[in-house]
């Protein structure tokens, strides 16, 4: 009786997960900010010698085969078919979504004013969380958060002048798609490698992705730079496959609605990024905007859902 009842209480002690450990958790989705802030000032620096769709579909198919490569080469199977539903969410939003909504607004704006832009990102998130995993946090979460909001809306609107450009409709069109695809993919964290689901994702896209790629390169001029190459590399790489790994993994391990609100200083490292890389302007609002929303950041990690 004793052999049988330590046989059956070992596994539970040895076995643990990313939610045993929340520490590792909060480190993850903070890597995957990281990441994910250099992603702008990386696809300007894209831009400057390919178009936007040949940006976009070429980072996907770069993604892809780095993925399907580690897919394939560790003989991961296929996942479950109830799965693939919110493995197509996850493409439509983050592979393809996202991405071009963003490297088409980048066009004509600043990567300072999209980052502040998608710092609505994580309130975003939280709603979309609410409405499809059924998640509810506290009343002291969501105060925090809409001030989170707010700070970001009060900067955009103060270096906007108050008025919407297509930029702006691009941003807030990919701050909903994100949303969703965030949300879909945290979920599916929770019931699989974090990596598998963007891995998946960025496959299931591939029959968009390569004749997408295929058709711009031929229509859109090409200048290979250093600093283009090293831009595409980085949001195939980076942005596009180990930010969004770790990123899962974070989300999976402390729950959605507070990875999302690291987030929050996503554009702030963003405009660091612009300014060092690629010599923009930093807004004299920007010191202020970093103290409220790290204020809101420190509230949002410890309120309880």
């Amino acid at each position: 009786m004793r052999a049988q009842s330590s046989a059956t209480t070992a596994p539970r002690i040895a076995v643990a997960t990313d939610r045993d450990r929340p520490g590792l958790g909060i480190l993850q989705a903070a890597l995957g900010v990281i990441a994910f802030s250099l992603t702008f000032p990386a696809t300007a620096w894209g831009l400057e010698g390919f178009g936007p769709w040949s940006l976009v579909a070429v980072r996907s198919v770069l993604a892809a085969v780095i993925a399907g490569g580690c897919l394939l080469g560790l003989r991961v199977p296929l996942p479950a078919r109830r799965h693939w539903p919110g493995l197509a969410v996850v493409g439509a939003g983050v592979v393809l979504g996202f991405p071009l909504l963003t490297t088409l607004a980048l066009q004509t704006s600043t990567t300072a004013h999209a980052a502040v832009v998608v710092g609505l990102l994580p309130l975003t998130t939280a709603l979309c969380s609410a409405l499809r995993v059924g998640t509810r946090p506290s009343r002291t979460f969501w105060t925090a958060a809409l001030a989170g909001a707010a700070a970001v809306l009060a900067f955009t609107a103060r270096q906007s002048g108050g008025a919407l450009s297509t930029a702006d409709l691009y941003l807030f069109a990919a701050l909903l798609v994100c949303a969703a695809g965030y949300t879909e993919g945290g979920r599916l964290a929770r019931v699989m490698p974090g990596w598998h689901v963007i891995g998946w994702a960025l496959v299931l896209c591939l029959p968009l992705t390569v004749p997408m790629a295929a058709l711009a390169l031929a229509q859109e001029p090409v200048r290979l730079t250093a600093h283009s190459v090293t831009g595409l590399l980085w949001v195939a790489v980076g942005s596009q496959f180990a930010g969004l790994v770790v990123w899962y993994r974070g989300m999976a391990a402390i729950g959605i609605p507070k990875a999302s609100q690291l987030q929050l200083a996503q554009p702030l490292l963003t405009l660091v990024w612009s300014v060092l890389l690629l010599g923009e302007h930093l807004p004299v609002a920007a010191p202020l905007t970093a103290a409220a929303v790290l204020v809101c950041i420190a509230v949002t990690q410890r309120a309880r859902g």
